[in-house]
């Protein structure tokens, strides 16, 4: 109880003189000059499904919610790294479908390539963890790469290096549906693996002989813990957040939190607003995004591009409503202080899903993201810890996932 009080009463302290009116200026020179210093990663973004559409040029700076992220935007936000993702919605499994699945991925993956190409002045593709520091003191974004949904790989399991010869560095297992690898947690229908299939525990051991990160985000309970099993490497939830402190079945359970940590692993927090606050189910716009939802689930794989058009308008005008009404940093913030709380400060991370759905009332993007370092300091945490949450623990699992790698690879060298 006394060291309840004390804690309170230095937390109170400095809150205190942070919000004075003398003070307020040191605090921003102080959030400016840790944020600075940190090495800073965000594990998720989708902005590819932007980048492959025409007119969109990553190097001009654009304004939220129509995008959440571009090269400038990650520089006044003293982003240094980003992991663009190629996503791939699930479809029924044909082999129709695969091939536009395996088409749509490296279209993104190869519109990665390209920006990094046009923009070498201020960009650089990062392919190892090593890479971020020297990108940084180039002063120069690092662009990674990763996968959203294992869908793509069909089941070819050779396509697993394929793809890390093209620079992925993570692979999401899986998306809202059951796939080849492991079950969903979104999914409505019945468990179709009861966690990892046969040929997921393929992909996990060649993710691992290549040292690519396996990222359990979007995978079922059963899956994460049956991955956690079976990969010999720590593993990463690059957009996931807390569901003790938002139930919502995309978020981690405290047992599910203290295996990752066990293991060695890192949960990146979600911005996105259900993940981190649960939604007033009352509202107007949570019963049209089920609707919308509900759209998108009947007609999944079915719909001509013209619909998929339309209903991807819907989404994004629901999505906008009430931006009032968002969560806040302060929201987000209280599930890195419940990661601390239960396992500490090495297992918790930042993955926004920025243009997947991320975003929050005063973090709308990249450039907001100091604004989260301001309210990591004000309730008391360390520069050590601040510069663990932007990045050192997330390169921390990617430098153990490379060192079993190194043990276990047999490819011979290659150039992307």
């Amino acid at each position: 109880m006394i060291k309840k009080m004390l804690s309170f009463f230095l937390i109170s302290g400095i809150l205190m003189s942070f919000t004075s009116g003398d003070n307020s200026d040191k605090l921003e020179k102080k959030v400016q000059r840790i944020h600075a210093k940190c090495l800073t990663v965000d594990t998720h973004c989708d902005t590819p499904m932007q980048m492959i559409k025409p007119g969109f040029n990553i190097r001009d700076e654009h304004k939220a919610p129509q995008s959440r992220v571009d090269l400038p935007r990650m520089k006044s936000g003293g982003l240094d790294a980003m992991f663009f993702a190629a996503f791939t919605g699930q479809k029924p499994r044909t082999e129709e479908n695969y091939s536009k699945a395996y088409f749509i991925a490296n279209q993104m993956i190869d519109s990665v390539h390209l920006m990094v190409d046009k923009n070498q002045d201020i960009a650089t593709l990062a392919l190892n963890t090593d890479d971020l520091a020297r990108i940084e003191k180039a002063g120069k974004r690092a662009v990674y790469i990763g996968m959203e949904n294992g869908f793509p790989l069909a089941k070819d399991l050779t396509r697993v290096e394929e793809y890390y010869k093209k620079g992925v560095r993570y692979i999401t297992l899986c998306h809202s549906y059951h796939n080849d690898i492991c079950d969903s947690s979104s999914d409505s229908k019945p468990a179709e693996h009861n966690g990892v299939s046969e040929f997921g525990k393929q992909v996990i051991a060649e993710m691992n002989r290549l040292g690519m990160m396996v990222d359990v985000s979007h995978a079922s309970d059963k899956s994460f813990f049956d991955v956690l099993e079976f990969s010999k490497a720590p593993v990463i939830a690059s957009h996931s957040s807390v569901r003790a402190v938002a139930k919502h079945n995309r978020n981690m359970t405290d047992e599910m939190i203290k295996k990752l940590a066990e293991k060695g692993g890192v949960i990146q927090i979600c911005l996105l607003d259900d993940y981190i606050k649960e939604p007033d189910t009352t509202s107007v716009k949570f019963r049209r995004m089920k609707q919308v939802m509900k759209k998108y689930r009947e007609g999944a794989g079915k719909m001509t591009d013209v619909e998929r058009e339309a209903l991807s308008k819907e989404w994004y005008e629901v999505d906008t409503m009430n931006p009032e009404l968002l969560p806040t940093i302060k929201d987000m913030v209280d599930h890195i202080d419940h990661v601390k709380n239960l396992v500490g400060i090495d297992y918790v991370g930042v993955g926004s899903d920025f243009d997947g759905g991320g975003g929050l009332r005063d973090c709308a993007d990249v450039s907001q993201f100091p604004n989260i370092t301001r309210e990591l300091l004000l309730r008391g945490y360390s520069e050590k810890e601040i510069r663990k949450i932007w990045g050192g623990n997330l390169q921390r699992v990617f430098n153990a996932v490379e060192k079993y790698a190194k043990k276990n690879r047999t490819f011979k060298n290659f150039e992307i």
